[in-house]
């Protein structure tokens, strides 16, 4: 009771005494320091380009404040907890803009990692409402380079589909970001149903995010940060897996998913699953497509660190269906822009569409 009365006190106080770590929201109002930085322009055979990344992240501490002692699950306890969001260049919004326009990224779809899958109703429907209220404000301070995806509690798949409907009619979020799990149970559990029904209904983009893999975690222990290596893709490739194999994407094909990191291992690997099901229908039953055909029907992030990766994933699941990613600002990469402009066998266009244009399209820019 005590996290809560606080919430309650912080989200009453407005932006009195709030500090937003990552997305920047430290005051609206305050002036830019420094005067502003030079942007980078990209432009593709002298055509300007408007480049979107899907993938940045944000953290309210307030927030934390109402369900600091629930257990989490991962590292984002060390986040909040300590001052790393600072060393991570993510304390305000200058600091966000100016990586932006080095970069050459002009808008940034910005999202909350969920970390409050173990909270309670009655917390989960005020932490929700607060964040994302806030969230819509800081968009609204900055609509040329922002949009915002919403945060939901999946623990409760009705008030899920809710809390979304809500982020997308009244505040003008694009989506949200959900966890590949809910407390250990698949995105394609049936009692998930609610929320892809909502989710198609709206047209609201689903970022599906991994938060490592605790399952393995005793083999992904030691030297080469493993969990988060292996963990968070192998977290990602087994929740689409399930989608595709439990008929979620048959009963909602117009979803929108995207999957962070390109997909996990999934696109670099599906002929296996094709293979499955034509040599063993008993164990990988058939589906109203082979699984590599879904793959079309899925989006996926650009991060996936070489040109022959990102070729790869391209000729897998089709450019269409790539959006940039840079995973702001867990530094997994500075040059999103020059990833996509330096893969190979692209056409101008489908550099122009991985870049921004498919994410526009998704997003309703």
């Amino acid at each position: 009771m005590d996290g809560r009365r606080q919430f309650l006190k912080n989200a009453a106080a407005g932006f009195g005494g709030l500090m937003f770590a990552n997305c920047g929201l430290q005051s609206l109002a305050a002036p830019q320091a420094g005067g502003p930085s030079r942007r980078r322009e990209v432009s593709i055979s002298g055509r300007r380009i408007r480049t979107v990344d899907i993938h940045g992240h944000c953290l309210i501490p307030d927030a934390w404040n109402l369900i600091r002692n629930l257990d989490i699950g991962y590292d984002l306890r060390s986040t909040l907890d300590s001052s790393r969001g600072k060393s991570l260049n993510v304390t305000n919004v200058d600091e966000r803009l100016q990586s932006m326009d080095t970069q050459g990224i002009d808008v940034q779809a910005v999202s909350i990692s969920p970390y409050w899958y173990s909270a309670g109703m009655d917390v989960a429907r005020e932490l929700i409402k607060f964040q994302n209220e806030k969230l819509a404000e800081f968009i609204g301070s900055h609509p040329d380079r922002f949009v915002g995806m919403a945060s939901i509690a999946m623990q409760y798949p009705f008030l899920a589909a809710e809390q979304l409907e809500d982020g997308v009619k009244r505040l003008g979020l694009r989506g949200c970001m959900i966890a590949a799990s809910v407390n250990g149970e698949e995105l394609s559990s049936p009692r998930f149903h609610p929320f892809w029904a909502k989710a198609e209904e709206l047209g609201a983009v689903v970022f599906i995010h991994p938060q490592t893999f605790p399952l393995a975690s005793p083999r992904l222990r030691g030297n080469g940060y493993l969990d988060n290596v292996i963990g968070n893709p192998l977290d990602t490739t087994v929740a689409l897996s399930h989608l595709i194999f439990e008929g979620t994407l048959d009963r909602f094909p117009g979803v929108k998913i995207c999957a962070a990191h390109g997909g996990g291992y999934l696109p670099s690997y599906i002929a296996r699953s094709d293979q499955c099901v034509q040599m063993r229908p008993n164990v990988c039953k058939p589906t109203e497509k082979m699984p590599s055909e879904y793959l079309r029907q899925l989006y996926f992030d650009s991060l996936v660190f070489s040109p022959e990766a990102l070729h790869h994933l391209a000729a897998e699941a089709g450019p269409s269906q790539i959006l940039m990613g840079t995973d702001y600002p867990y530094g997994w990469t500075d040059e999103p822009v020059d990833h996509i402009l330096k893969t190979p066998n692209l056409s101008d266009d489908e550099r122009a569409a991985m870049l921004g244009g498919n994410a526009a399209r998704l997003l309703r820019l």
